[in-house]
């Protein structure tokens, strides 16, 4: 199961609002609102990932 990286939903891909490849990787946004705040600052969102 992937996890919106914004506000940590759990996704399923098939019913991600928006799917975005940044870096060669693929990240499922649920809604509107998390896909505008991840475009401002990708790597904001990115990091929280890793740690």
């Amino acid at each position: 199961m992937h996890r919106d990286p914004v506000c940590g939903r759990k996704m399923n891909p098939n019913k991600a609002h928006i799917t975005i490849e940044h870096g060669g990787r693929k990240y499922y946004l649920c809604c509107p609102l998390c896909q505008a705040e991840f475009e401002k600052n990708p790597e904001k969102y990115i990091k929280q990932e890793k740690d």
